[in-house]
């Protein structure tokens, strides 16, 4: 972490030093409470993914707010939100490696944890952990509803890999995980509902053959931001793990949302500044690739029509400006909504936390570079 924070308490948002992520305080909160409204009364836990965010403070905060826990990613990412007083964590991925696994089942002394298996080989490594450690962890069977990245096939060889978890003295079975990444970004509300209504299927089916073979399977969770409240509806998921709603983004943004469905306010940007103006209709900011993930595509300027960031390289983010639009003057501040907000959190050490055009806070990315 850099000594130097590119703000302090109290100062305007346009002396904040650049690039810097900067978060809404407001627009944090307002999100932060129509989630809570949005699953209240539905029977579903919220248990979101601090994959987005890598912040103990907004982990506290999600769960003062109703959630049950968070997610995580990885066994380092789950170790500093316990770290950050966060105690019930789910991993929602495979934890291979002696290492790893080593890890993991420390970690359960000291908090909730929980994690996933695709594979025996897998949960046999878990379950010597776990004795090693004289713990008992959790074990969610990740299958695949269609994502086609890990997760074992849903049905039989879901119930063959339960039989296997079951027998282990140190593990428990806590239920299936359910997740549909890719239809998160599918553009259309009606493709979007008919993916996750086929993942439904599969998930139904997998716990009734898991449940008729005597063993309990008490949970079903899954979801994200593009399609949590077909899940919530769907009377098959009942813990939900939406993480980008948080800050949005520009690819979030470009979703079609159902009339119905809350609206998120973006909340998350970088804070540029203009390093050069070479043309009339040219701008350079001090914000490139280093700054701002573009696996998403290009971050969007913020309330500068006919302003488009159009390039990146390493340093440098240029700026095309149309004819007839508010040419941006050097030196000038200006505000980025990042393409994929997750990969961009893990960019900056810090969040410079802003209510009303002033700094309030400075919240620690307290998992940042937490891949392993």
């Amino acid at each position: 972490m850099s000594s130097i924070p590119p703000a302090s308490i109290g100062i305007p948002l346009d002396e904040v030093d650049t690039p810097s992520l900067v978060l809404d305080l407001d627009a944090l909160e307002r999100n932060l409470a129509r989630m809570t409204e949005a699953v209240k009364g539905s029977g579903v836990r919220l248990r979101p993914h601090a994959k987005s965010h890598k912040c103990a403070e907004i982990a506290r905060a999600q769960i003062a707010a109703g959630a049950v826990g968070v997610c995580s990613q990885k066994v380092s990412e789950a170790e500093a939100l316990v770290a950050g007083g966060v105690a019930d964590v789910l991993i929602t991925n495979e934890i291979v490696g002696a290492k790893k696994t080593a890890r993991l089942a420390r970690l359960a002394r000291e908090a909730k944890v929980a994690v996933l298996a695709d594979d025996a080989g897998n949960v046999a490594e878990l379950d010597a952990a776990a004795r090693s450690e004289n713990v008992r962890l959790d074990v969610f069977i990740e299958i695949d509803v269609g994502a086609r990245r890990c997760g074992i096939e849903p049905g039989v060889p879901a119930l063959g890999l339960a039989k296997r978890i079951a027998a282990c003295r140190n593990l428990r079975l806590a239920g299936l995980h359910a997740y549909h990444g890719s239809a998160q970004h599918v553009r259309g509300a009606a493709e979007r509902r008919a993916q996750i209504a086929a993942a439904a299927e599969k998930a139904q089916a997998t716990k009734a053959l898991i449940e008729k073979a005597g063993i309990p399977c008490e949970t079903i969770t899954g979801a994200g931001t593009g399609t949590f409240m077909l899940e919530s509806a769907s009377r098959v998921w009942n813990e939900i793990q939406p993480g980008s709603y948080v800050f949005m983004d520009a690819d979030y943004n470009r979703n079609a949302w159902e009339e119905d469905w809350p609206r998120f306010e973006q909340s998350l940007f970088v804070l540029a500044s203009v390093m050069s103006v070479p043309a009339r209709d040219r701008a350079v900011l001090d914000a490139g690739l280093k700054a701002s993930s573009v696996d998403s595509g290009m971050p969007l300027v913020h309330e500068r029509p006919g302003v488009e960031y159009a390039k990146a390289s390493d340093e440098h983010g240029v700026l095309k400006i149309s004819e007839g639009a508010t040419a941006p003057r050097l030196g000038e501040k200006i505000l980025l909504v990042p393409g994929h907000c997750d990969p961009t959190v893990n960019l900056y050490d810090r969040f410079v936390c802003v209510r009303k055009g002033k700094v309030e806070a400075l919240w620690a990315v307290t998992a940042r570079g937490a891949l392993w």
